[in-house]
Order: structure tokens, then sequence, then C-alpha cells
């Protein structure tokens, strides 16, 4: 995904959704801006929450019908498997691989727990990152960079560095806004 995406004759473009896990703690934020075209059409949209009684945190970049599909299809996962990420997310990929429906869906999901940070792919791959960062979206690779700076010359907590890498990147991508929601565990 190049951060276009195409819903019908309109092309919505991306966000920036990252997080973070340093020590025992998780962090996941997103931006609220969503773009039709050249037009900003909302500027406080929610793109991550809590699932699973509030112990798993996701966000979404893509076309969103497909984004809401794949968290209620991942929230049926967490409830199949009592809350289990890791699980719920390898039984969502592999429903996403082999379903004809789901793979016509355009969106990414990062999730997270209390023990780890993921990211499920538009083409049913799961990713759990080395260094406990996952960005998505077209501001993704900007907010990926300065959350790995942050971390490596700060003392800032997981919700400090989405926050401030969120920041970052809403200064240098045109998808990306500055009215950030942060979830953390």
């Amino acid at each position: 995904m190049n951060g276009h995406e195409q819903t019908g004759a309109a092309v919505f473009h991306a966000t920036t959704i990252l997080g973070v896990r340093k020590g025992n703690k998780t962090a996941l934020g997103g931006d609220g801006q969503v773009t039709m075209g050249d037009t900003i059409v909302k500027e406080k949209a929610r793109k991550v929450r809590r699932l699973y009684k509030e112990t798993v945190i996701a966000g979404f970049a893509g076309a969103t019908a497909d984004a809401f599909t794949l968290f209620d299809k991942f929230e049926k996962k967490l409830e199949q498997y009592h809350g289990n990420l890791y699980r719920s997310a390898v039984e969502l990929g592999k429903d996403w691989r082999t379903d004809k429906y789901l793979r016509r869906l355009e969106a990414l999901l990062a999730v997270a727990d209390k023990n780890g940070i993921l990211l499920i792919s538009g083409s049913g791959d799961i990713i759990e990152p080395d260094d406990g960062i996952v960005a998505i979206g077209s501001g993704g690779p900007y907010a990926l960079a300065a959350a790995r700076a942050l971390i490596k010359h700060g003392g800032l907590d997981p919700a400090e560095i989405v926050k401030e890498a969120l920041l970052i990147a809403s200064r240098i991508c045109i998808f990306t806004n500055d009215a950030i929601v942060v979830e953390e565990l």
C-alpha cells in the first residue's frame, strides 16, 4: 500500500498509526485526519480503539469500511481465543489469506496487548517488529523514524514517544494531522 486507497471513484489517503512497546508498557496512537482526494473531510476521526475487555489496543490505516470489517473480525478472534493476541492475529491472518472477500480488503492493523505488538498486513501477514515499534499509514515512515530517535536519545515513556513521534509526522505528512489519540496498556 502506498498511502492511497481506492474507494469507488474517490481516493482516500491513509493515516498514521504508531505503536511503541518499551519495558512493560505499550502505547498505540493515531491521528484524526480523513482525506478524500485533495480535501480534508474529517479532522477528529478515532482510528485507535480498545478491544477485548480493554486489554488489547488496535489501530488501522487504509479504507475505513475495510478496517472496521477487520476490527470486527479481529475482535471475534479475540473472543474466540480468550484475548490471546498472537493466536487471534494468526487466525485472522489465515482467514484473510484464504477468504475471497477478506482478500479484497485494503487495510492494515496494528495491534498490541501488555505482552506484544504486531502488524497485520493487507496480505494477511503477521509481523512482530524487532524493536517494539510498529508504524502504518502514509505518515508511518516519519513516525517510525521519530520514535526510534526518541527511544534512543530520550527518557520518555511509550505514550509520550507515540504522541511526540506522531506530532513530528503530522508536520511532514500532509495526510496526517495533530488530532492525536493515544491509548496505553
